[in-house]
């Protein structure tokens, strides 16, 4: 497996590099501006850059999705689930869900089962903190933090099954 190194760049942002196969050092540097920035140098000396191509936010996500763009999600998963008690799921959604159409905030998601929608992507795309009004639509992936009973009943609630909530729950009288 290959080792990830994260160094943080006081006042510019991020940079994520590794040791690549033929001797070569290989790496990104995220840009508080939303630029990334490529780079190749050598393994002894990972300061002096070879090579760099500098993209747009645009430009990255581009490159993002040809290059697979799951190792960096994987990645921030892996870190959120290192934090006791806090769950992520990514749920898919389908047009069965009693929600298809149905704009985010109606399905009082946080309300009912104690986890909250913090993504969703929609044809490859991110929606990363998407407000009340988006609609949830069939094909989404859903993505949902929150404690691990929560993330389940979020799944049950999404996919129209009912769900248990506390007794004395405001919303045990409404759940679907």
């Amino acid at each position: 497996m290959v080792k990830l190194d994260e160094t943080a760049l006081p006042g510019v942002g991020m940079r994520y590099d590794f040791d690549g196969r033929y001797g070569k050092r290989i790496g990104v540097i995220t840009h508080r501006d939303g630029r990334r920035e490529l780079f190749v140098s050598k393994r002894e000396d990972p300061d002096a850059t070879e090579k760099s191509l500098v993209l747009t936010e645009e430009e990255s996500a581009v490159v993002a999705d040809l290059l697979g763009g799951s190792t960096v999600t994987r990645r921030v998963a892996d870190s959120m689930q290192d934090i006791e008690g806090l769950a992520v799921d990514w749920l898919p959604f389908d047009a069965q869900s009693p929600f298809s159409g149905v704009p985010l905030g109606q399905t009082m998601m946080r309300s009912r089962t104690g986890a909250s929608i913090v993504a969703i992507v929609r044809g490859g795309q991110p929606i990363p903190a998407p407000g009340p009004e988006v609609p949830l639509l069939a094909g989404d992936t859903v993505v949902v933090v929150g404690t691990a009973n929560g993330v389940k009943r979020a799944a049950k609630l999404l996919n129209g099954e009912p769900i248990e909530l506390p007794d004395g729950h405001p919303l045990n009288a409404t759940n679907r």
